[in-house]
């Protein structure tokens, strides 16, 4: 406890320091050359003539011009310039479909300019060989499981993230061993000429030789298993999407899925909760509607920005009973970049299901996907409303690349930035007395300090040791 503490007094200090002295600094394209003619007095704006793109092969052209804010014709004010072609960079890379993108101007006359968007795509099909753990995370296969093989999936996954050039996504998986999986999904964003409007369409299938039927006392998932395939589902989704600005978007979503589980697993023996209904197959229809807000200079690995989001779902079509649920969850996410590559970052997730009384397949909390403690790894904390504070304060060390050993225009060096950081973590997760655990119902805190390692397409390194309030502690490793 006394670590943990040390590592919160300390974070805090020095980001309050950090905050209050040092300037923004922009993480995500060099200042624009100053113009000749202009003086810090000079009010003027520039007409943009034409905006030229340049690198793209497979990517349609206007699909780059929709994610740029500004058009032909339009003005713009002399002293927002730089922060127009920061936030049009920004965009543009954020479509994911990029490597590399700059902004550039061209003086047509004393108050035109041409901008140039200048772009290198990244390599867009990955037809790639599977071997996944089927754990929640390497640390818990490694660790609970020893490297166990046998809890491994394999098999081919083929994915192609600009299929038409129009910044749509396809795959397709195939995957055997210690889980069968067939499933696909396609997405095209920007559907009608206006490019306001998108859809959606996914499907598939799945065996597992293990479920999930209990969370014990001291917080560890119980899973049931008998030497064959114990949970099955078929399931399949369509989703809509509109988009009319370039920083926010509305997405309505419409997923089925037949789930069957062992009999077993719903008789008293082990958990008659789990559906809260007595037949071993359920029809699960969800309907989702999710606000997106993105605006930061990397959304795959923000370092200045504001990224949100506000989700409502409804499952089934009651309001009590079985898996009937409706789950309002939000998240904030803010970013600053200061002097001498310092950040911060503050980020805050909740989530509130009705009503209370919940089967268990609808209590997940925390230790699933993104909402989690680091220094909580092995754990997991059911309820049916949580809350989560996370801070970093991180150092950007060094960057360099290393030469590709085989030519290549499309990726001739691969990059790597090293960043170290320290973080302290809080949560709180409320389930009902009759469901409650060591770790419902209480506050929880860890801390710790690591290394991240970024490079080519975002991909992340995360090395933590981190600390909680259980008095534990250890090397964490995670990958995205």
């Amino acid at each position: 406890m006394n670590i943990v503490k040390k590592i919160w007094c300390g974070s805090l200090f020095l980001a309050l320091a950090i905050n209050a002295a040092a300037q923004n600094t922009d993480v995500s394209m060099p200042p624009i050359t100053q113009l000749p003619f202009v003086t810090p007095a000079y009010k003027g704006k520039l007409q943009v003539r034409e905006i030229i793109i340049k690198g793209n092969k497979k990517t349609k052209g206007y699909m780059i011009l929709r994610e740029i804010q500004f058009k032909p014709g339009d003005s713009i004010s002399i002293s927002t310039l730089n922060e127009s072609f920061q936030l049009a960079k920004q965009q543009v890379y954020n479509t994911a479909l990029f490597h590399e993108v700059t902004v550039t101007l061209a003086m047509i006359t004393a108050f035109q300019i041409n901008v140039i968007v200048t772009v290198k795509e990244r390599w867009y099909i990955f037809p790639t060989p599977q071997f996944q753990p089927v754990d929640r995370s390497l640390n818990e296969w490694l660790v609970k499981y020893n490297g166990d093989l046998s809890r491994v999936n394999y098999g081919v996954k083929f994915e192609h993230y600009n299929f038409s050039g129009r910044r749509d996504p396809l795959h397709l998986y195939v995957l055997n061993g210690y889980t069968k999986n067939l499933a696909f999904s396609y997405s095209q964003p920007y559907s009608n000429n206006a490019l306001t409007q998108g859809f959606g369409v996914g499907g598939g299938f799945s065996e597992n030789r293990e479920v999930a039927y209990k969370t014990s006392t001291d917080n560890k998932i119980l899973f049931f298993t008998n030497n064959n395939f114990v949970k099955k589902n078929a399931y399949g989704n369509i989703s809509l999407r509109l988009q009319k600005g370039i920083l926010f978007r509305h997405l309505f979503n419409i997923a089925y899925s037949s789930l069957t589980v062992s009999d077993s697993v719903i008789s008293a023996s082990f958990n008659p909760n789990y559906f809260n209904t007595k037949g071993a197959t359920n029809g699960l229809i969800d309907f989702t509607y999710t606000y997106q807000y993105t605006n930061a200079n990397n959304a795959a690995y923000a370092l200045k920005g504001v990224t949100s989001y506000l989700s409502l779902s409804k499952r089934g079509l009651g309001f009590t009973g079985g898996t009937n649920r409706f789950v309002v969850e939000a998240a904030y996410n803010k970013f600053w970049a200061h002097a001498h590559n310092w950040y911060t970052s503050l980020q805050v997730i909740g989530n509130v299901k009705l009503p209370f009384e919940q089967p268990y397949i609808n209590q997940k909390a925390i230790g699933y996907a993104n909402a989690n403690l680091r220094g909580l790894e092995y754990y997991v904390v059911d309820g049916v409303a949580f809350g989560i504070f996370k801070s970093t304060l991180k150092k950007k060390l060094f960057s360099f690349s290393i030469p590709m050993p085989f030519s290549s225009s499309l990726i001739p060096s691969l990059p790597f930035s090293i960043f170290a950081k320290t973080y302290v973590d809080a949560g709180y997760c409320y389930n009902k007395k009759k469901y409650d655990t060591d770790l419902n119902n209480r506050l929880l805190y860890t801390g710790g300090f690591g290394i991240d390692i970024l490079t080519l397409y975002d991909i992340s390194l995360k090395i933590e040791y981190s600390f909680n309030q259980l008095g534990q502690h250890g090397l964490f490793f995670e990958s995205r």
